[in-house]
């Protein structure tokens, strides 16, 4: 059994006018415990109503959402789904609310009922994987955004999460803090093994990812390794959507009659593909 089992999940959104508006449209999902999975999509592709059914802030209006076998519509296990998942957000400061770098860190174990004992060892554990143990006194609000990010992610783990579902966690991010974030979830997913769903609009950060989901309309209408989504420019661009720069670099000079592989998806590869 997969961790994250979707099936034919559709949610509609009620409107003022008692209309109703399709956001997921019976979309069928498997990912395994350890993958690093990236979802694609424009504006209104559906990508973020499907992240928040992932741990339960949203609810089917039909079919089923299922995290290690647990159904999402079952509130007996809400708190149970919710610390197998953990949910990083856009904006940092809509996540943050204790005072304390280390005092954020520990609400959600305190919450749980954590002896204090085992709190302060998870907020330690949390912190360094992060790398973010030398701010553990600090205030909040004195922390980069890119720092602020890497608090909210810490604050998860240290409620044992297996899996870390990320919404576009880069978006209000300059570059230096893109990257910050970025490192950190694949540190976290090469060295601990955590599952990672990772939203976002930026495709050389989707191309980081095992695994590339392309969304439209409601449905999933890609799935594939970064180099099979990404090689494939025209569909992408049709779709609204960009390619990582080498792709895109490699595609247009392959028109120019330069003979390129298909394939290429980073810097690194460009670079030595035209140095053959």
């Amino acid at each position: 059994m997969a961790f994250i089992e979707v099936e034919e999940l559709s949610f509609v959104y009620p409107s003022e006018r008692g209309e109703r508006r399709m956001a997921l449209d019976q979309v069928n999902l498997s990912i395994e415990e350890g993958e690093f999975v990236a979802v694609l999509g424009t504006n209104g592709s559906g990508k973020s109503t499907l992240a928040k059914h992932l741990n339960a802030i949203l609810l089917p209006t039909s079919g089923v959402c299922r995290v290690a076998g647990m159904d999402t519509r079952d509130a007996a296990r809400l708190w149970d789904i919710r610390q197998n998942v953990g949910m990083v957000f856009q904006n940092p400061d809509n996540q943050i609310i204790a005072a304390i770098v280390e005092d954020d860190v520990a609400f959600g174990p305190e919450n749980l009922g954590v002896p204090s004992d085992e709190i302060r060892r998870r907020v330690d554990e949390a912190l360094a994987a992060v790398g973010m143990s030398s701010f553990r006194g600090f205030a909040p609000h004195l922390l980069s955004g890119g720092q602020k990010q890497r608090i909210a992610i810490a604050g998860t783990l240290a409620m044992h999460t297996k899996c870390l579902v990320l919404d576009e966690p880069t978006a209000m991010l300059d570059p230096v803090g893109r990257g910050e974030v970025l490192d950190t979830v694949r540190q976290l997913h090469q060295e601990s093994g955590i599952t990672v769903v990772y939203i976002t609009h930026f495709m050389e950060e989707a191309a980081a990812a095992q695994r590339v989901v392309v969304m439209e309309e409601g449905k999933i209408v890609e799935d594939g390794s970064p180099k099979e989504i990404f090689s494939r420019v025209d569909a992408m661009k049709k779709r609204g959507l960009d390619v990582p720069l080498a792709a895109e670099v490699a595609w247009k000079l392959r028109k120019q009659g330069v003979r390129l592989p298909e394939d290429i998806v980073t810097d690194e590869e460009l670079v030595v593909a035209l140095c053959r």
